[in-house]
C-alpha cells in the first residue's frame, strides 16, 4: 500500500486540521483518543485502508493541526470533524475513547454520518470515568515534572492493574522510562496538558448518553472483554438509546486494542460492519 497522503482542512474558527489518507474506495474517518496521536492509529488505518479510503485525523494539539487554545471545548472538535467530513465527503466514521465522544457529539449536531463504529467511547455515566487525578497531575505539570504527572495518571486513571496503583510514584516513573522508548515519549509528552482539557470535557458531559437518541446513523458499539468496567458501562446505555445500534464485546481485548494491541482485529470487525455485514452479538 502506498504511503499516506497528508492534507489540511480549516475548521470554523480558522484552526488548521490535518489528516492522513490511505487506500481507495468509500471514505472512512478515524478519530483517536486522549494521549494519542495519528501515528498511534496508523496500523489500524492501513489495515482498514485495504478496503476503504481512510482519513486519519490529527485532532487539535497534534501533528500538523492547530492547538487547542485557551478556551477549548469539545464543540470546537465537533467543528473540526465536520470540516474534515465536508472536505472528504466520508459518511463512515470510527471513534476510539475520547474520539468516540467527539463522534457522538458531532453526530448529535449534524446527521453527516451513515455508519459509526465506536470502540469504548469516552461517555461517563454517574462520573464513571475517573477525573479525581486532575488536581495533583496539574500540580506536577506546573512543577515541570512531566514524567511524574504521566506516572500519576497511569496509576489513577483506572486502567492500571492494582499492583501498579500501589507502586511508589518514583518507582513507577523509573519503570515507565524503561517501558516507553524515546519516540513514544516525544509523542506523548506534548499531550499531557491536552489530557487535562479533554478529561474536563468528559466530566462536563457526564450523563449525556440519553441525548444521543436523535442520532440516525447505524452504530456498532465495541468493547474489549478485558477493559475496565467503567469504560464499558456507557455502552449498554448507548445501545438502549441509539435507534439503530448493536453491541459487540471482543474477547481478550482491552481498551487499547485499536491503537496498540490488536489494531488488525478491531479493523476487521469495523470493515465487516461498514461493508454491511450484520454485527455478532
Amino acid at each position: 500500500m502506498k504511503s499516506a497522503d497528508t492534507h489540511t482542512t480549516t475548521s470554523a474558527d480558522g484552526t488548521p486540521i490535518a489528516y492522513h489518507t490511505v487506500g481507495t474506495g468509500e471514505g472512512v474517518i478515524v478519530v483517536g483518543g486522549a494521549m494519542r496521536t495519528a501515528e498511534d492509529y496508523m496500523p489500524f488505518t492501513r489495515h482498514l485502508g485495504r478496503h476503504f479510503q481512510v482519513h486519519l485525523m490529527d485532532r487539535r494539539g497534534r501533528g500538523l493541526s492547530g492547538g487547542q487554545g485557551e478556551t477549548h471545548a469539545i464543540e470546537r472538535e465537533c467543528d473540526d470533524l465536520q470540516a474534515l467530513q465536508a472536505d472528504t465527503h466520508a459518511t463512515r466514521v470510527f471513534g476510539h475513547s475520547y474520539g468516540g465522544l467527539v463522534v457522538l457529539e458531532t453526530a448529535k449536531r449534524s446527521p453527516i454520518f451513515t455508519d459509526m463504529a465506536l470502540y469504548e467511547p469516552g461517555v461517563s455515566i454517574d462520573n464513571s470515568i475517573p477525573t479525581a487525578w486532575i488536581p495533583r497531575y496539574s500540580r506536577l505539570l506546573a512543577q515541570g515534572d512531566t514524567r511524574g504527572a504521566f506516572a500519576y495518571f497511569i496509576q489513577q486513571s483506572g486502567h492500571a492493574p492494582s499492583f501498579v496503583e500501589k507502586m511508589p510514584l518514583w518507582y513507577l516513573k523509573t519503570v515507565l522510562r524503561l517501558v516507553l522508548n524515546r519516540a513514544q515519549w516525544l509523542r506523548m509528552e506534548p499531550l499531557l496538558h491536552a489530557n487535562i482539557v479533554e478529561h474536563e470535557q468528559v466530566s462536563r458531559l457526564n450523563n449525556t448518553a440519553t441525548t444521543y437518541g436523535m442520532i440516525t446513523a447505524r452504530v456498532l458499539l465495541i468493547a474489549g472483554s478485558k477493559s475496565p468496567a467503567f469504560m464499558t458501562k456507557s455502552l449498554y446505555a448507548l445501545e438502549h438509546v441509539l435507534g439503530d445500534s448493536s453491541l459487540e464485546v471482543l474477547n481478550g481485548l482491552d481498551h487499547n486494542a485499536p491503537d496498540e494491541r490488536a489494531p488488525d482485529v478491531v479493523a476487521d470487525r469495523v470493515m465487516a460492519f461498514m461493508a454491511g455485514a450484520p454485527a455478532h452479538r
